[in-house]
């Protein structure tokens, strides 16, 4: 759908700069046909920017079924979108900002497709650092009754940022480690890194494996958000969210 997945990549542009909701785009019929469609609106909107690397997204059961799909999805998180703790952001610059609370990793070197597909072992083994994380999503005033994930793949998995805390090695036992999420202070949800499908490692592996298919590849430097642990928190005014992560570190963002 070459001619197709341009127009409707174009129609993705539009709406982004009309403010409008999301909704289903018709014409998308499958994973293909929607990262074809990812691929063109990504080109449209990177504007000589350069990929600093990855979200994942959908890593619970839960969140699959509800999209009606059996695995993760992906998107391109650009460089000129990655903030460090303590950013602020603005309500205005998104058309309704969400914030996800995951680990992020980074890769040490670059993970070489091969005849053999990755594992959650040999994709880790190429991880230098992690960091605990947060994803900035922007859903539109998405309708998650009626929810199309081809769309929600078109549309850059809903990716508009990051906010990363400090990097460190990665502890021992990762799936073992315990997020906590605080609202001024005041602690209102935590998780574990064992729920993004049983280790942060295991959408990695998926991701390196869904971009060989494709002739691309993870390389040394890039960084991957490997899906909230926590549940999305859609702020309405003033906040100051923070992040901790044991074994692992804290990050903080703040907005109004």
């Amino acid at each position: 759908m070459t001619d197709k997945s341009a127009e409707l990549a174009g129609t993705l542009v539009a709406e982004h700069r009309s403010g409008t909701n999301f909704h289903r785009l018709e014409g998308i019929n499958d994973l293909a046909d929607a990262y074809n469609v990812q691929e063109k609106y990504i080109a449209a909107i990177r504007d000589g920017d350069e990929t600093a690397g990855y979200k994942i997204g959908l890593t619970s059961k839960r969140m699959q079924d509800m999209c009606g799909i059996d695995q993760p999805i992906h998107g391109t998180i650009f460089k000129r979108r990655v903030a460090f703790t303590g950013a602020h952001l603005a309500h205005a610059d998104y058309h309704r900002l969400g914030l996800e609370f995951e680990i992020c990793v980074r890769l040490g070197q670059d993970l070489l497709p091969s005849d053999v597909p990755f594992t959650p072992e040999t994709a880790g083994a190429a991880v230098d650092a992690v960091a605990a994380a947060i994803e900035i999503v922007d859903d539109r005033h998405a309708d998650y009754s009626v929810l199309h994930c081809g769309t929600l793949i078109a549309d850059n998995s809903w990716n508009a940022g990051v906010v990363l805390g400090a990097f460190t090695p990665p502890p021992a036992k990762m799936e073992e480690a315990t997020g906590v999420a605080y609202l001024d202070g005041s602690e209102f949800a935590r998780g574990l890194g064992a729920d993004v499908l049983g280790h942060p490692y295991v959408p990695l592996a998926w991701l390196a494996n869904h971009l060989a298919a494709s002739g691309r590849m993870l390389r040394k430097g890039d960084i991957v958000m490997t899906g909230s642990i926590v549940t999305t928190r859609f702020p309405t005014g003033p906040f100051t969210y923070r992040f901790d992560v044991s074994g692992i570190g804290s990050v903080e963002v703040s907005g109004s």
